[in-house]
C-alpha cells in the first residue's frame, strides 16, 4: 500500500479527501470520549504542514441514508478545530458541483469537514455513481479509517476506483501493530481473551491458535471452558452451544501445541450489584454467578505474562462495570504495565469493551498500541481480508 509518506507524493495545493472515523460517543450533543479524534491528528497535521486542501469525510451513528439532526458532525468539527488550533470549515451543504467550487476556493493548509457521509443513501450501498461523485471533490484520497475498513462503502472502497489512493498515518500504525501479533510475531506470544460469549470470539481463537503459545480465556467465555469440564457455574452466562465451540478450541490447541488456560478460582455473587465472594471453581452454588477471576487465576496470568514477549488483550476478565468485579481486569492491566516497564514487551489491546476498560482506568500508556477499531480489529484477527485494505493494495 502507498502511504502519504511516499516521497514522490506532491500534496501542496492538492485537494485531499481524508476518510476518518469520528464515530465518537455523545450525550446531549456533547462528546464524552475523544480518543478516535486524537488518533487522526497526526495525519491531518501532516497534510496541513504539506499545504494540502483537506476535505474530511466521516460518519456518526447509523442514519441509513437519511438526514438525522442528532447525527450531525458539527460538534465534532468544533472539537477538531480546538485540537488543531485552527478553523475547521464545516460544510453542511449537499455534495454537488457547487461544493467542488467551494473547495477550490479554500486556502492551502485549510481543513473542511463535510456533513455525515452516511446521510447519503449511496454510501453504505457502495453505489458506483455516488463513489464517482465524491471522488470528483478531490485529487487524492487518503484512508485513515482502519476501523471502517471492514465495510465496502463508497467512501472506503468505491472511491479508490477513481482517484489515486493512499493510507494515512493511523492506518499504517494499525496495520503494523496487527502484523506484530499475526504475521511478524516475536515469541513467546500470549493472548488474553474475554467477553461474555465464546461464540463471538471462536473465529479469532481458531485463527490465533496456530501462531500463539498461550491463550488465556476469561470472562463469560471462561465459564464455557469450566462448564465443559463438568464444573457447576450456577446461573453464570454461558453459550448454549458451548460444547462444540470448546471442543474445537481444545482440538486445535493440541494440534498446534498452544496451551489453553481458564480460571482456577472465581469471584461470585447472586446479583450483578453484589459485593462478591472469592471461591474455588468447585464451590459455585446454583444461585450464584461468576463475575470475575480470583487471586489464584491472577497469579497464574502473571506467571504466563512474565514469560511472554508479545501480548494481545481483547475483552475484560469480569463484570468490570461494578467495581467489586473489576479487580481481575485491573490486575491484568497492572501485570502488563509492569512487564512492559521491566522488559519492554510488545503489548496490543483492542475491541470495544477493551477500549472502554482502558479508558475507565486511564491505562492507554500501558500498551504499545491500543486499537479503537472495534469490528475491523476483530475481523482482521479472524484472518479476513478487509475491503478497505484490499482496495488500497
Amino acid at each position: 500500500m502507498k502511504s502519504i509518506l511516499d516521497q514522490d507524493l506532491i500534496l501542496k495545493g492538492k485537494k485531499v479527501i481524508v476518510r476518518v472515523d469520528l464515530n465518537v460517543p455523545m450525550k446531549d450533543g456533547a462528546i464524552t470520549e475523544s480518543s478516535r479524534i486524537m488518533k487522526i491528528l497526526p495525519t491531518i497535521k501532516l497534510l496541513i504542514e504539506k499545504k494540502a486542501k483537506i476535505i474530511i469525510f466521516s460518519h456518526i451513528g447509523r442514519p441509513k441514508g437519511k438526514v438525522v439532526n442528532g447525527m450531525s458532525l458539527k460538534p465534532i468539527s468544533n472539537k477538531l478545530s480546538d485540537l488543531l488550533n485552527q478553523e475547521v470549515i464545516f460544510n453542511k451543504n449537499a455534495i454537488s458541483e457547487k461544493i467542488s467550487v467551494e473547495i477550490d476556493k479554500i486556502k492551502d493548509g485549510s481543513v473542511m469537514m463535510m456533513e455525515n457521509i452516511r446521510f447519503y443513501d449511496g454510501e453504505e450501498k457502495n453505489d458506483d455513481t455516488f463513489s464517482k461523485t465524491i471522488s470528483n471533490l478531490g485529487d487524492i484520497y487518503v484512508n485513515d479509517a482502519f476501523s471502517c475498513s471492514h465495510r465496502a462503502h463508497s467512501s472506503i472502497e468505491g472511491i479508490t476506483k477513481y482517484i489515486p489512493s493512499y493510507c494515512g498515518l493511523q492506518l499504517v500504525d494499525e496495520i503494523n501493530a496487527l502484523k506484530k501479533i499475526t504475521s511478524e510475531i516475536k515469541r513467546p506470544v500470549t493472548c488474553i481473551i474475554g467477553g461474555s460469549k465464546i461464540s463471538t470470539k471462536i473465529k479469532i481463537i481458531s485463527n490465533l491458535i496456530k501462531d500463539f503459545d498461550n491463550i488465556i480465556i476469561v470472562g463469560g467465555m471462561g465459564n464455557a471452558m469450566l462448564k465443559n469440564t463438568g464444573i457447576n457455574i450456577g446461573k453464570s452466562v454461558c453459550d448454549e452451544g458451548y460444547k462444540n465451540l470448546v471442543s474445537e478450541i481444545i482440538e486445535k490447541s493440541e494440534t498446534h501445541n498452544c496451551k489453553i488456560y481458564y480460571p482456577l478460582d472465581v469471584v461470585v455473587s447472586k446479583t450483578l450489584d453484589g459485593n462478591g465472594t472469592i471461591k474455588e471453581i468447585t464451590e459455585v452454588n446454583n444461585d450464584e454467578m461468576i463475575l470475575d477471576i480470583g487471586p489464584k487465576t491472577i497469579e497464574s496470568i502473571k506467571n504466563i505474562i512474565n514469560n511472554t514477549t508479545t501480548v494481545l488483550w481483547n475483552g475484560p476478565a469480569g463484570y468490570f462495570e461494578n467495581p467489586n468485579f473489576a479487580n481481575g481486569t485491573k490486575k491484568i492491566l497492572e501485570i502488563i504495565a509492569n512487564k512492559r516497564l521491566k522488559d519492554k514487551i510488545y503489548a496490543v489491546a483492542g475491541g470495544g469493551e477493551t477500549v472502554a476498560v482502558i479508558n475507565k482506568f486511564n491505562k492507554f500508556n500501558t500498551f504499545s498500541f491500543v486499537s479503537t477499531a472495534g469490528g475491523a480489529f476483530l475481523e482482521y484477527l479472524e484472518g479476513k481480508e478487509l475491503p478497505g485494505i484490499k482496495a488500497l493494495k
